[in-house]
């Protein structure tokens, strides 16, 4: 089986925008490790390779000449990317991937994500079915948010794609524009499971000694609930806690908004870069802060750098309005840190048992949970150590073996079942004459006949005989 995954965002730096760049990157890697030969198409940077292909993943990084002049990102100048993706990209996957293999008896999976590669699958819908091999490729489209919603043309996208979604909670959303799509939850690559080092915790500790560290890492975006982690910083500080929120956001402009709300609050906020790469740049980046009630990073947080924070903090906000699935909530319990969640796309979270889950915009609520689990050092380590344990659920291997690859398999099986090998003949039936004592059982039907019936001459030769056709509507 061959997969291919369309995507806007992917595993280049130039890709990475937010979540979905995460889950593409973890989802590509390990179908690749599971022996699928597995190709990324994606906005890619534009001074790396067209294609390149690290064993059995291939990357193939598309609208590079646009690229080149929107230097910002995956998303500048996105709707040039996208006509550029949507009329150049599925002629070719047609033509010189997809023909070659399944004219060869092999099996294709397209799995497309979010709304800029809707009009690609249905353009790559119409070419497989041009080319008659459309029951040999299985396609789905994936929603992560409901971003542009309004532009998506459902029932054209239902009769050309499954449509699947991250969580029951945007499962309910989608139905309200009259879609019902399968769940398929995100997943974690193996490497998440790996806990930082023991030093680097130590010494990240020892730094903000008698501190109560909150961490949150989001985009800069109201649905995010960064006031309300505002809030929680302000309600700590009144009663005695002296926290200390880490904060990454992104390049948003809501980020103006919540230092202002932090500063009319009476919080003081300070603004940090690393000064080397590596753990020693965060080190020294928390470094004398002992007077900074938020302190916002600046440098971009790799993987090794969200390992020791989320597990060294007493707690990581993620408590979104609006998560359709909430990834870094998931990343937090994979490394045994405690994960403060909201009540939405979280369906990993399970309140006071595995993380905190908070339902309201009061801050108190958050008081009042923490609080009891900093009073009980024997339910927080517990509640660590289930995190853990749920994260590894989620782990992508586990999500393709147990979810994925079971769904694909029967979405193929009964598209090979529907599917005629050729088209359907005519069947062409004799009429058969009806006799006289047929009509005589059946009076109820006599009405109905007298409409249908029709005569004919039999031959020039006999015209005494009547043969009588009934043709039913």
């Amino acid at each position: 089986m061959q997969f291919h995954i369309l995507s806007f965002e992917g595993p280049d730096g130039y890709a990475r925008a937010g979540g979905i760049a995460s889950r593409i990157t973890g989802l590509v890697r390990a179908l690749a490790d599971s022996g699928y030969e597995t190709h990324l198409w994606f906005v890619g940077d534009p001074a790396l390779p067209g294609h390149e292909s690290q064993g059995s993943l291939h990357l193939h990084r598309w609208c590079q000449w646009i690229s080149q002049y929107y230097p910002s990102g995956v998303y500048d100048g996105e709707e040039g990317k996208r006509g550029d993706y949507v009329a150049s990209l599925p002629p070719f996957l047609l033509r010189d991937v997809l023909l070659p293999y399944v004219l060869n008896g092999g099996h294709a999976v397209i799995l497309a994500e979010e709304w800029h590669t809707v009009d690609a699958v249905l353009h790559l819908d119409w070419l497989l079915r041009q080319a008659h091999v459309r029951d040999q490729v299985t396609i789905l489209w994936n929603a992560n948010n409901t971003f542009s919603f309004h532009r998506i043309d459902w029932p054209r996208l239902a009769e050309a794609a499954i449509i699947t979604t991250v969580s029951r909670y945007m499962k309910q959303l989608m139905q309200r524009w009259g879609v019902n799509p399968l769940v398929i939850p995100n997943g974690l690559p193996t490497e998440a499971l790996i806990r930082p080092e023991r030093p680097a915790v130590a010494a990240f500790r020892s730094r903000l000694r008698h501190r109560t560290v909150l961490c949150k890492v989001a985009r800069w975006d109201p649905d995010k609930r960064w006031l309300l982690a505002i809030d929680i910083v302000g309600a700590l500080k009144q009663q005695g806690w002296r926290p200390l929120l880490i904060a990454r956001g992104g390049v948003e402009a809501h980020g103006g908004e919540v230092f202002g709300a932090a500063t009319r609050a009476g919080l003081r906020v300070a603004e940090r870069v690393f000064p080397e790469p590596g753990i020693h740049g965060l080190l020294k980046a928390v470094e004398h802060l002992e007077e900074v009630d938020v302190v916002s990073l600046r440098s971009p947080i790799t993987l090794p750098h969200r390992r020791v924070l989320f597990h060294a903090a007493s707690a990581v906000l993620a408590n979104s309005g609006h998560e359709p699935f909430g990834l870094v909530g998931l990343e937090t319990m994979a490394v045994g840190g405690v994960a403060c969640t909201g009540c939405s796309g979280e369906d990993y979270a399970v309140p006071g048992y595995n993380a905190l889950v908070l339902e309201t915009n009061d801050p108190r609520e958050f008081t009042a949970l923490f609080g009891e689990l900093q009073a009980n050092p024997t339910r927080e380590r517990a509640l660590r150590r289930a995190g853990s344990a749920t994260a590894k659920h989620y782990m992508w291997p586990a999500i393709i073996q147990h979810l994925l690859m079971p769904r694909i398999n029967f979405l193929a099986n009964r598209a090979t079942i529907a599917a005629p090998e050729s088209p359907p003949r005519t069947r062409q039936v004799r009429p058969r004459p009806c006799r006289l004592q047929d009509v005589s059982r059946a009076p109820q039907l006599v009405g109905w006949m007298a409409d249908r019936l029709t005569r004919r001459r039999a031959s020039h030769q006999d015209r005494t005989r009547a043969q009588i056709t009934f043709v039913k509507r």
